[in-house]
This record gives C-alpha cells, sequence and structure tokens, in this order.
C-alpha cells in the first residue's frame, strides 16, 4: 500500500515452516509441531539435531513465497533472532543467497556494545554470542559474494533503551570506531566516501493475543509497550532534524 521497500527476515525459530513438506516430521520442529525457539533452535543445532538440508528447503520455500506475495525477489535478506549467522547455518544461508542473486545481508556486530552497562547481563551474554558468530561469518559471506553495511547498530538502542540521544551515542561511537580502522586494500579510505550504516529497529503496536505471531501467537516482545515506543521514537521531529544535520540520507537496501 505504502511502497515500503521490503526485504526478508528469514525464520527459523519461531513458529511453523512455511514449506508445506516440512510441517510435519522435520529436525527443525519441536515435539509440539513448532520451531524450537530462539534458545531451542541454537541447543539442537550444537547437538547436531538439525538436518541442514531442510533448513535450506525452508529458506528457500521462503524465499519464494516472498517472491509470490511481492512479485520480486528480496533485495536483502537476514534471519530473524540472528540465526543467519549461527554454525551450519550460515554456509547454507549463504548459498541460497547467491543461489538467487540476493546481494545483502545483515552481519550484527555492534561497535561499543561491551560498553553498554544498561544491558542485562544474560542479554549481553546472548549479543556476545552473535558477536562472535558474526565475526565467524564474515569469510563465509565474503567468499559468496554477500555484502552489508560498513556499520550495524540497534542492539544497544531496543525497545525501552530508545532514545534519540541514544540513537545519536551509537552512531557516534560506531563512526568514530570505523574511522580509526585501517582501511581495506580493496575499498578507499573511509573518510573519502559514503559511509553506510544499518540501524534495526521493531517499530509498531502491541499484538493482542492470539492474533500475530507465526503460527503459535505472538511473543513477549511482540506484546510488550516497547514496539510503540520505537515507534514513537523513530517519528520525533528531532530525530528527523538531527539527521538532516548531520548530513545522514535514510535509504534502503536497494539504494546501496
Amino acid at each position: 500500500r505504502y511502497n515500503i521497500p521490503t526485504g526478508l527476515h528469514a525464520n527459523l525459530s519461531e513458529g511453523s515452516p512455511v514449506c508445506e513438506v516440512l510441517k510435519t516430521n522435520s529436525s527443525l520442529l519441536n515435539q509440539d509441531g513448532f520451531f524450537h525457539g530462539k534458545m531451542g533452535f541454537r541447543t539442537a543445532l550444537s547437538k547436531g539435531l538439525l538436518n541442514m538440508s531442510e533448513v535450506k528447503q525452508e529458506l528457500k520455500a521462503q524465499v519464494e513465497l516472498f517472491r509470490e506475495l511481492t512479485g520480486h525477489l528480496p533485495p536483502h535478506m537476514d534471519g530473524h533472532q540472528h540465526v543467519h549467522v549461527l554454525p551450519e547455518v550460515r554456509h547454507v544461508f549463504a548459498e541460497v543467497l547467491e543461489e538467487y542473486g540476493i546481494k545483502y545481508t545483515r552481519v550484527p556486530v555492534e561497535p561499543g556494545l561491551h560498553n553498554c552497562d544498561w544491558i542485562p547481563p544474560s542479554l549481553m551474554d546472548f549479543y556476545l554470542g552473535v558477536e562472535e558468530d558474526s565475526f565467524n561469518t564474515v569469510d563465509v559471506f565474503t567468499r559468496h559474494g554477500i555484502r552489508w553495511p560498513d556499520i550495524y547498530i540497534g542492539l544497544s538502542t531496543m525497545g525501552k533503551n530508545m532514545s534519540v540521544g541514544n540513537i545519536w551515542s551509537a552512531i557516534d561511537t560506531a563512526i568514530v570506531e570505523f574511522m580509526s580502522k585501517a582501511p581495506s586494500p580493496a575499498l578507499p579510505p573511509p573518510q573519502s566516501r559514503t559511509v553506510t550504516i544499518e540501524l534495526m529497529v521493531h517499530p509498531g503496536y502491541p499484538s493482542v493475543p492470539p492474533a500475530g505471531g507465526c503460527g503459535e501467537g505472538p511473543d513477549d516482545f511482540s506484546q510488550s509497550w516497547e514496539r510503540l515506543h520505537e515507534l514513537q521514537t523513530l517519528m520525533k521531529p528531532e530525530l528527523q532534524s538531527h539527521y538532516k544535520t548531520r548530513n545522514i540520507q535514510l535509504c534502503s537496501f536497494k539504494d546501496l
């Protein structure tokens, strides 16, 4: 309706598969017939219980459904709850992107994350695990010709932690760290080119069960006030004017 540029947030952890063949008797399902969940997926993967051919089958089914619904392939594709950078999955994910010619993804390594003392320890442990998996994924994505923005931020500014000040602090920290890096021989120095940043956000309205979710109802975050808080923060005029002041252009992946 609004021509919003849309990519694919591939899901292997929450709700039900879209691939009909995998809706029953699949390694991707728990005993209740749903995906294993954010941590359950990681546990099943670490125990060698997940069939990677089924992972690939489901990812391809999601790309095909996206094409059927929108009339085009996704210009970018990443993973719900960061499953796309997990061991083994990262290889299959990269193969699917290369097969379909999808050029862009997300590599969730956030500069300055280690200094964010407002993030609870249990959540920080999860984020640092995502960071380690992401570092180990860079070579895989590079070999398959997949690209991603120069900078990723959003873990430190999620939900209740989102504010105009926190967004700017995350951007400033990330840019300072990026500019201080030694340039890659294949790229011009960062000071002489446009720097790209992905800001991960979850704006929306709280879900009211049983509506929402991917087959088993909405999760806690979907039902919380935090999504609406993100939406209201992102719409603030002071944030929009700050973008203009700093010469930041909002764009989509297909503009890169």
